[in-house]
């Protein structure tokens, strides 16, 4: 099975990613740690991701479709992908079908997780006091949050026309939200 989880920036989505692998065996692909990777490896595909994530702003689709394609590539024979921040996009979307069509795959189910904006901020104040993270800066955040909001909503309807969205609480604790995205995916 092959799974979206569908949310903002700091909506949750690595760690219910995280559990889901260890109890599924499916290969996590996070755009966002993919990125952090790209940042630190120091190439030159890292450099222009740290200056486009230090400025608060995406990465283009060009530079995320090439590092999805490149694990998706790496990770033949898994038994199912979690694509954690990928795609924002109809176009990412659109370029995710079609490359797991080359491969007789598709994506099987979205799960939505819905959350607070407000809450979304603390999370991420309290994410950067205790990691650290560049991309975590309140003022990048804010960015990341309201590029998120006019980029991906288009989202929303093509998973819904293709009857793959089921949403959940993205507000509730772990282990509640845990539980309502393994009803989602039965």
């Amino acid at each position: 099975m092959n799974l979206i989880l569908f949310g903002p920036p700091a909506a949750g989505k690595g760690t219910q990613a995280k559990k889901l692998t260890a109890e599924r065996g499916y290969v996590q692909l996070s755009t966002g740690d993919m990125l952090r990777a790209a940042r630190k490896s120091g190439s030159e595909l890292g450099a222009r991701v740290a200056a486009i994530m230090d400025a608060g702003s995406l990465v283009s689709d060009e530079i995320v479709i090439e590092l999805i394609e490149d694990a998706l590539s790496a990770h033949k024979g898994a038994p199912g992908f979690i694509f954690d921040g990928f795609p924002r996009t109809v176009a990412q979307a659109e370029a995710l079908d079609a490359m797991l069509a080359k491969h007789g795959q598709q994506i099987d189910r979205v799960v939505r997780l819905e959350v607070d904006s407000q809450q979304l901020m603390d999370r991420i104040a309290k994410r950067f006091a205790e990691e650290g993270r560049a991309d975590d800066n309140p003022e990048a955040y804010k960015v990341r949050l309201d590029a998120y909001f006019a980029q991906t909503a288009p989202l929303v309807p093509y998973y819904e026309a293709q009857g793959k969205i089921r949403s959940v609480d993205g507000m509730a604790d772990v282990s509640a939200v845990s539980a309502s995205i393994a009803s989602a995916l039965a």
